[in-house]
């Protein structure tokens, strides 16, 4: 039986596109805008202060490595980088994830730049119920649009997440 790859007690095997020696690269059940994803330790762990050393080196050189490829991919002109680190700081799932969100002059986000973040905040809120959901009944770059809000945005299937991060992983 091969093993799971988890985020927390989640499978994401079919969802990773960037894999080094002790982190992940993963696309979002619940992406803000097109090509937020996160970027995780391999090793679950609560909060930053529970990695090693040589953990946190490498988790902040996958995003270094992971943010150059989201906004080439999605013609970004600049990222946000954010931890939520601990439940009194809105992190949902137990395990330390970094959001990557490419950001850019026009589309989402673009006229209040500090939007991004009560989204963010908001969107982990309802995480590990939609992840449970996901676990429960499982077995294209630049586009604008208008943001709904976080319960007006479905889970995306197994298969669009498969989809793209088989895209994202052709930039490695």
């Amino acid at each position: 039986m091969p093993t799971k790859t988890l985020f927390s007690v989640f499978d994401v095997a079919r969802q990773v596109f960037y894999q080094s020696r002790s982190c992940l690269g993963i696309v979002n059940l619940k992406p803000l805008i097109p090509g937020h994803v996160l970027v995780i330790p391999r090793r679950v762990v609560p909060r930053l202060t529970d990695l090693k050393p040589d953990e946190i080196s490498e988790l902040f050189l996958s995003v270094q490595t992971i943010g150059r490829v989201i906004e080439k991919a999605y013609k970004a002109e600049a990222l946000t980088v954010s931890i939520q680190d601990g439940i009194a700081a809105g992190q949902s799932v137990p395990h330390v994830h970094v959001h990557i969100l490419p950001r850019g002059s026009t589309g989402p986000f673009s006229e209040d730049k500090d939007s991004m973040y009560p989204a963010l905040e908001a969107s982990e809120e309802g995480l590990r119920a939609d992840l449970e959901k996901k676990q429960a009944g499982s077995g294209s770059g630049g586009a604008k649009f208008a943001v709904p809000k976080d319960d007006e945005r479905a889970p995306r299937t197994e298969e669009e997440m498969e989809k793209e991060a088989k895209w994202l992983e052709t930039f490695f």
